[in-house]
C-alpha cells in the first residue's frame, strides 16, 4: 500500500467518475428515465464525496502540517505553492519513488511529443473543484423535471463535469486544452436541444464565441511548444534528448548533437519558470558577472571561515540572485565559472563560459522577446476573457442564459465563467508576466468597464434571466480587476489582497449566481414567463421562496455578512493602493448593484397580485437544491477565513510572491 500514489488516485477519481457514470447511463435501457436520473444523481454525489475526501487529504498534506497562516517567515506559503512542489518532483533523482502526498503526478502519455498525463492541485484549483462538484450535484437535483431525451441529457451533463474538473487539475497544456474542448460540445447540445425557443441561435453563438477563444489559446499553445526549454528542465531530460538525437543522427559530433537536442514541452510549470526568466531578461536584472562575483565572494568568505564576512556575502548573494535570470542550467554554469576562477583553472573557466554563451544564445529565442510576450498574452487573455466574459466579448452570455434550461444556466454562471478567470491566473499571467505587468492599467480598465457596464445593463432589463446574466458580467469584472492590479514589490501585499479577493469573488459568485438562476427557474415553472413587470405580490403566496430569494439576492448584492461582500471589499481596498479612481468606480457600482437588486425584489415580491395568490411555495426537491446555497452564502460571509481563505490564500500569495518580486 505504501507504493500507491494516493494523490493521483484521488485526482483521477474526481476527474473520471462522471465519465464512468456517463457510460453507465448510456447502457440503461430506454424507458427507465427515473433510473437514469437517480444513477446520474448518484454519480454527481459520489464525485462530490470523493472531492471532499480529496480536499481532506490535500489539506492534511499541504496546509495543516505547514502551519499555513501562522508562520511569519512565509515558509507555509512556499510549501503550499504548486510550482514549488512541481519543481521538487521534477528535479528529484531519477528512479526515485513518487511522493504520494505532494499533489503533483506525471505519467507519460504521448512521449514522442512530451505530452504527459500531468495533474496537480493547490488551493486555487481545490476551491474551484469543490465549487464544481457541489454545483453539479445541486444542478442534477434541479434537472429532475427534464423529460426530453433524459439519457442523452444525463450523459452530456456528466461528460461536461469531467471536462470542467480535468481543466482545473491539468498541468500539461495539451491535456488542459483537451479538457477545455471537452466542455464545448456537451454545453452546445445541452443548450441547443433542451433550451428555450431560440435555443439553436443561442447554442451556435455560444459555440462560435468559445471556439474563437479556443483557437487563440491553441495558437499560443503551439508557439510555447516550439520554444527550447532545456535550461529550465531536469538535466536528465536534456540527456534523453541528446540520446535521441544521436540515435537519429549517428554521424554528428557532440557539439552538433547538443545543438539539435531541443527540449519542447507542454508542461505548464516549466513554461511558468521560462516566463519568469523572460520577465527578468526584459526587466532590470542582475548580470552574469554580478552573480558570479557574488558566488565567488561567498565562497571566499566561507573558505576564510569569517562569520561576519559570510553573513555579508550571503546577504549580497541572495540580493543579487533575486534579481537574476534563474534556471538550473544557468545556476550550474555560474557555479562552475566561480569555482574555476577561485582555482585559477583557465581551461575549465573557458569551457564553462562556452556553455554560458550557449545558454545566452537560447535566451534570445522569440519567447524572450517583448513582441512574443505581448502577442501570446493577448492570445491567452482574449481566449480566456471570452469565457469570463469581458466586454466586448460578452454578447453570447445573455442569449445563452436566457435560452438554456435552469440547471445548465446554474452550471454556466456558477462554474464555466470561472474557467476564464482560472485560465488567466494559472496560465496567462505566470507564462507571460512581462506583458501582464506592462498592461496592468489597461486590464484593470477592462475590469472597471465590465463592472460598470454590467450593472447599468442589468438595471435596464425586464427579463429576469437577462438581469441575472448581466449582473454576472458586472460581478466577474471584480475578478478581472483583482487579478490585474500588479503592484511594485514593496506593495505586493495589495496585489495579494486583490488576487485573493478575485478568487473569493469567483467562489462567492459561483454560489449566488447559481442560486439566482435556480430561483428564476422556480418561478418560471409556475408563471411560465420571466417578465419582471408582470410579477409583484409573490411574498404572500410564496413566503419561503421569497425569504430564500432575499438571502441569495442580498448575497449577490454584497451585503456585509454575505459571501458577496468579502471578495468585492478585498478588491476595492487593494485597488485603492493601485488607482484611486478605479477603486472609487468599483465601490460606487455597489450602489448600482443594490439599486437593481432591490428594484427586482420590489417588482417580484412586493405589493399584491391576485393572479398569483394560489401559486404553491417551494417543494422539498427545490428546497434541497436551494438550502445548501443559502447556507454557503451566509457561512462564507461570516467565516471567510476559516472556511476558505486559510487554505486557499497560501497558494494565491505564493504566486504573487513569485511574480511581484521579479518586477
Amino acid at each position: 500500500m505504501e507504493t500507491i500514489e494516493w494523490d493521483v488516485v484521488w485526482m483521477s477519481l474526481v476527474i473520471f467518475i462522471p465519465s464512468i457514470f456517463a457510460l453507465i447511463v448510456l447502457l440503461i435501457p430506454r424507458g427507465l428515465e427515473e433510473v437514469t436520473r437517480w444513477v446520474t444523481l448518484f454519480g454527481t454525489a459520489l464525485t462530490l464525496g470523493v472531492s471532499l475526501c480529496m480536499f481532506i487529504s490535500f489539506y492534511h498534506d499541504t496546509i495543516e502540517f505547514s502551519g499555513a497562516g501562522t508562520d511569519p517567515t512565509g515558509a507555509s506559503v512556499i510549501k503550499a505553492t504548486l510550482g514549488d512542489r512541481a519543481s521538487k518532483a521534477e528535479f528529484a533523482s531519477t528512479g526515485a519513488v513518487h511522493v504520494s502526498n505532494d499533489w503533483v503526478a506525471r505519467y507519460q502519455w504521448i512521449p514522442r511529443f512530451n505530452i504527459d498525463y500531468y495533474v496537480g492541485a493547490d488551493g486555487i484549483s481545490m476551491a474551484l473543484i469543490l465549487l464544481t462538484t457541489v454545483l453539479f450535484f445541486l444542478s442534477m437535483i434541479a434537472s429532475w423535471k427534464i423529460d426530453k431525451f433524459v439519457k442523452g441529457y444525463c450523459a452530456l451533463f456528466l461528460i461536461l463535469e469531467t471536462g470542467v474538473l480535468g481543466s482545473f487539475l491539468a498541468l500539461d497544456f495539451f491535456l488542459f486544452y483537451i479538457f477545455w474542448e471537452v466542455m464545448l460540445l456537451p454545453m452546445y447540445f445541452l443548450i441547443g436541444i433542451w433550451g428555450g425557443p431560440r435555443r439553436e441561435y443561442a447554442a451556435i453563438k455560444f459555440f462560435l464565441y468559445t471556439l474563437f477563444g479556443s483557437v487563440f489559446i491553441l495558437i499560443a499553445l503551439i508557439a510555447f511548444y516550439f520554444t527550447d526549454v532545456r535550461d529550465f528542465v531536469n538535466p536528465q531530460r536534456v540527456k534523453t534528448a541528446v540520446s535521441e538525437a544521436r540515435h537519429e543522427n549517428p554521424g554528428l559530433t557532440e557539439a552538433q548533437l547538443n545543438e539539435r537536442a531541443v527540449v519542447n514541452t507542454f508542461d505548464l510549470m516549466v513554461l511558468q519558470r521560462t516566463g519568469k526568466a523572460a520577465l527578468m531578461k526584459l526587466s532590470n536584472h542582475a548580470t552574469d558577472v554580478e552573480v558570479i562575483d557574488a558566488i565567488r565572494s561567498l565562497k571566499m568568505a566561507e573558505a576564510a571561515n569569517d562569520k561576519a564576512a559570510i553573513e555579508k556575502a550571503r546577504t549580497n548573494y541572495e540580493s543579487v540572485l533575486s534579481r537574476a535570470i534563474r534556471s538550473p542550467a544557468l545556476d550550474a554554469v555560474r557555479e562552475k565559472i566561480a569555482a574555476a576562477q577561485l582555482a585559477n583553472q583557465a581551461k575549465d573557466e573557458a569551457a564553462a563560459r562556452a556553455q554560458l554563451a550557449d545558454i545566452e544564445k537560447r535566451l534570445d529565442q522569440p519567447f524572450f522577446q517583448p513582441w512574443f510576450q505581448f502577442t501570446m498574452f493577448v492570445l491567452l487573455f482574449v481566449g480566456f476573457a471570452i469565457k469570463v466574459p469581458v466586454f466586448p466579448f460578452h454578447t453570447w452570455l445573455p442569449d445563452a442564459h436566457v435560452e438554456a434550461p435552469t440547471p445548465i444556466s446554474m452550471i454556466l454562471a456558477g462554474i464555466l465563467l470561472k474557467l476564464g478567470g482560472y485560465g488567466i491566473i494559472r496560465i496567462a499571467y505566470p507564462i507571460c508576466p512581462y506583458a501582464a505587468e506592462q498592461w496592468a492599467f489597461w486590464i484593470s480598465l477592462i475590469g472597471i468597464v465590465n463592472i460598470v457596464y454590467g450593472a447599468f445593463a442589468a438595471m435596464a432589463q425586464t427579463d429576469f434571466k437577462k438581469l441575472v446574466a448581466y449582473s454576472s458580467i458586472s460581478h466577474m469584472g471584480y475578478v478581472i480587476l483583482g487579478i490585474a492590479i500588479w503592484s511594485m514589490p514593496e506593495h505586493k501585499q495589495y496585489w495579494s489582497w486583490g488576487m485573493n479577493g478575485a478568487m473569493f469573488q469567483m467562489i462567492a459568485h459561483g454560489i449566488t449566481s447559481a442560486g439566482m438562476f435556480f430561483l428564476v427557474g422556480v418561478i418560471y415553472d409556475r408563471a411560465h414567463h420571466r417578465n419582471l413587470d408582470n410579477f409583484r405580490g409573490l411574498y404572500e403566496p410564496m413566503p419561503l421562496y421569497g425569504g430564500i430569494s432575499a438571502i441569495i439576492f442580498f448575497g449577490a448584492m454584497g451585503l456585509p455578512g454575505m459571501c458577496g461582500f468579502i471578495g468585492e471589499a478585498m478588491v476595492v481596498l487593494a485597488t485603492w493602493q493601485y488607482n484611486k479612481v478605479f477603486s472609487l468606480l468599483a465601490a460606487a457600482t455597489v450602489v448600482l448593484t443594490a439599486a437593481y437588486i432591490l428594484w427586482t425584489i420590489q417588482r417580484v415580491f412586493m405589493g399584491v397580485n391576485p393572479a398569483y395568490r394560489k401559486e404553491r411555495d417551494m417543494d422539498l426537491r427545490e428546497l434541497a437544491c436551494a438550502l445548501p446555497l443559502v447556507i454557503l452564502c451566509v457561512a462564507l460571509g461570516i467565516l471567510p477565513w476559516h472556511l476558505l481563505l486559510c487554505w486557499m490564500e497560501p497558494s494565491v500569495t505564493g504566486l504573487i510572491d513569485t511574480l511581484a518580486t521579479l518586477k
